[in-house]
């Protein structure tokens, strides 16, 4: 069968992989939200009479076309409402544009969206190019496989074909942790369900909340292994710049999740989409920078 299309096997790191980070700064504080409206912190968006929002099509239970309806829906597909809502008071008004891994960040610095919602892990690496919200979901990497292949752990992977979405932190994860593997880098999650399905590769691994959303789609893959390392999702948004400056934005963004931690939306939207993996763990208290008082 033929591979995805865009797809890379690689048994060395390729250039289009992030290398391993050094994670040594503290990635997760972001501005507090403050007492300003939309109006004052986001005037660009809300001029337009829309917010731009860059997401992935498919990841299930994440941002996925529902089949019969063929409407975008999921967890980050709510929460893009959600930021909607608060900005204009209408959920609707939003724009979303289709984003691959690999150029989420670059669709970010060229202006081409306002914010990236898609299971976006909260990096050192990252933050040197975009900045983050505070945290919205806590994941956690893990290892998909087809039930009874003997694969039970990570280190199990040694020798074994692998598929990951190019440009994430499981991809460059999985060629730090390994000396002989062979990896499919593909351009989405749902490229690696194709991969498995046709035996063109033995596992896959990425956070548990993307891998939920695939073995909802076939009974024959289970998720195997402890937890691995933490993947705190965030909001992607732009540096600002001296034509643009992204502050409000932020303060806007976690000014609706922290309305969406305390009226109970988070808790639902959980529960809606995330059940899978189990009770619902809240969302990840928010720290923030500390800054002097206006």
């Amino acid at each position: 069968m033929p591979l995805p299309a865009g797809a890379l096997i690689s048994t060395h790191v390729p250039a289009g992989l992030p290398a391993k980070s050094d994670e040594t700064c503290d990635p997760l504080p972001s501005l507090r939200p403050d007492d300003a409206d939309p109006a004052e912190r986001v005037p660009r968006i809300r001029q337009r009479g829309r917010l731009i929002v860059g997401l992935d099509q498919g990841s299930n239970l994440f941002s996925f076309r529902d089949p019969a309806s063929g409407q975008l829906t999921g967890f980050d597909v709510d929460l893009a409402r959600e930021i909607a809502e608060d900005i204009f008071g209408d959920p609707r008004q939003v724009e979303f544009r289709s984003l691959t891994s690999s150029n989420r960040l670059a669709a970010l610095e060229n202006d081409q969206v306002d914010v990236v919602i898609r299971s976006m892990s909260i990096t050192c690496e990252r933050r040197k190019r975009v900045t983050f919200s505070v945290p919205y979901f806590q994941a956690y990497q893990r290892v998909l496989a087809v039930r009874g292949s003997g694969i039970t752990d990570i280190e199990d992977l040694e020798g074994r074909r692998v598929c990951v979405a190019a440009g994430t932190t499981s991809a460059s994860r999985l060629w730090s942790a390994m000396e002989r593997i062979t990896v499919l880098s593909v351009n989405t999650w749902a490229d690696c369900l194709v991969a498995i399905q046709q035996n063109q590769v033995d596992a896959i691994t990425t956070d548990d909340a993307i891998l939920v959303g695939i073995t909802a789609q076939d009974p024959y893959l289970e998720i195997v292994g402890p937890q691995l390392d933490a993947e705190p999702y965030g909001v992607g948004i732009a540096k600002s710049t001296p034509g643009n400056n992204t502050d409000g934005l932020v303060r806007q963004v976690n000014s609706t999740l922290e309305r969406i931690r305390a009226d109970g939306t988070w808790n639902r939207m959980y529960s809606r989409w995330l059940s899978g993996l189990g009770p619902s763990p809240g969302m990840p208290v928010p720290k923030y920078v500390p800054e002097e008082p206006r």
